[in-house]
């Protein structure tokens, strides 16, 4: 009979974990995170919480980005604990100083306790005590949420210096109250944490590895399937939200979650906004529509934008716009180095940043309708990074290199012409140094576009 319910309950953690599937890189990879970040730790902790449930029928659940990409749990009300490895110190005679033994690395997922009564609405949840909850989640130790404060009281007692230490993430409120039951437990009034221990996750998810890149390439082409759709439904008279309602459809039919962004999708005088989400306007003959529009698989996003023509040919100034945001995007592919290249530079300051390279295209060719450069209509960064967010976190003062993701979407927009012209790629970053177009396969030429758009 225990075998008999055994078996029942495994098949029901099976199905509860089919149903909250994503793809995922291996349990091993979120492993070797964590002990990445332990040495970066300094012999102290690092407590973090995940993002907590939201309210019943609102947005579907979305886990915290660093939370995730150290452990790929993708439940609320979790809480994981890393400590580093730490040498043994030997008691000093004489004195009031003790010694302390040496301290394995360790890694624990604390699980809260299931609330069977909100699962009738959310679908059922995982807890400490659901078989092989360790092998499932990868962890050393999983334990319930209740063991937290006993186990945060035993590190205290073994080692106060190390709790201390401890990194938690900043204007998190449940890292608050860890920090205050601490304080309490150290007779302390209150304990600032050693720091935000995101900034120590930074760049760690700067370089993606080759299982993530392969979900940033089935976002993208899940993304390039939705903008071909939304292309092809490009007409005079349609209403830009129709556009971005069929391109939400399509990725989500090619598998994503869920759009990495709100939908932008704005023609004629809202081409030239450049982050118009309204998207209420009935699109008219003669306008360009720009459109930046992806989608997020597994937790990874795209972004990706094109703009086209609302009757499907350019305009001769439509073509002659369009072609140098194209030219200012190749330029600055081909001007990247890694190492040294860098990026999000819209004061063009820097000499190593690739927006100088697509400012000074931009700036060498074409007029506006005073005979002035077209650079002072490029108003935005270049790029930035993308990963489980689709703007991934970065010192934009530092270079990009090998195993990084970025965007390079050059942009002009000329209220008076009611022109705005964005295109816009994800590129990675290969182990030679190369730039691959993840995009690649998604018309660039205006020549192309206008092919989709007449099949």
């Amino acid at each position: 009979m225990k075998l008999r319910l055994h078996a029942i309950a495994t098949l029901l953690v099976i199905a509860c974990t089919a149903l909250h599937a994503l793809d995922s890189v291996p349990k091993s990879e979120y492993r070797q995170r964590r002990v990445a970040l332990a040495t970066k730790l300094h012999g102290g902790a690092a407590l973090l919480f995940a993002a907590e449930e939201p309210v019943l029928d609102l947005m579907p659940y979305r886990q915290d980005e660093d939370f995730y990409y150290l452990s790929g749990w993708n439940e609320p009300g979790a809480a994981m604990l890393v400590l580093p490895a730490v040498e043994a110190i030997a008691e000093t005679p004489g004195t009031a100083l003790g010694g302390r033994p040496a301290q394995p690395y360790r890694e624990i997922l604390f699980l809260p306790t299931r609330n069977l009564r909100l699962e009738k609405y959310t679908g059922p949840k995982m807890d400490a005590a659901t078989p092989n909850v360790a092998a499932t989640t990868g962890f050393d130790e999983v334990l319930p949420m209740t063991e937290l404060p006993i186990v945060l009281n035993k590190l205290v007692a073994a080692d106060r210096a190390r709790l201390r230490n401890i990194w938690s993430e900043k204007g998190s409120t449940q890292a608050q109250s860890a920090l205050g039951f601490l304080a309490a437990t150290l007779g302390l009034g209150s304990l600032e944490p050693a720091g935000d221990v995101a900034q120590l996750i930074v760049p760690l998810r700067a370089i993606k590895s080759p299982a993530e890149i392969e979900l940033l390439r089935k976002a993208s082409d899940a993304s390039i399937a939705a903008q071909r759709a939304g292309m092809r439904a490009i007409k005079p008279g349609v209403r830009e939200r129709t556009v971005a309602g069929i391109e939400i459809a399509k990725m989500m039919q090619e598998g994503c979650e869920r759009p990495s962004y709100a939908p932008i999708v704005g023609s004629g005088p809202n081409s030239t906004t450049l982050h118009y989400s309204d998207n209420a306007r009935t699109m008219q003959s003669g306008d360009v529509v720009v459109i930046d529009e992806a989608g997020e698989y597994s937790m990874y996003a795209s972004d990706i934008t094109r703009t086209m023509p609302v009757n499907g040919h350019f305009t001769a100034r439509q073509r002659e716009i369009y072609n140098i945001v194209l030219g200012a995007q190749r330029a600055a592919a081909e001007a990247f180095v890694a190492g040294k290249s860098k990026i999000n530079d819209p004061q063009h300051k820097d000499p190593d940043s690739l927006d100088q390279v697509a400012f000074a295209y931009v700036n060498a060719h074409g007029k506006d309708l005073h005979g002035q450069p077209l650079g002072q209509y490029m108003v935005h960064g270049l790029g930035h990074l993308v990963g489980i967010n689709v703007h991934d976190p970065w010192d934009y003062t530092k270079p990009l290199t090998r195993g990084m993701v970025f965007t390079i979407e050059p942009g002009i927009y000329i209220p008076e012409e009611n022109i705005g012209i964005r295109i816009e790629d994800v590129f990675y970053v290969d182990p030679d140094g190369k730039l691959i177009d993840l995009v690649a396969q998604l018309p660039h030429e205006a020549s192309e576009i206008e092919a989709v758009m007449h099949p």
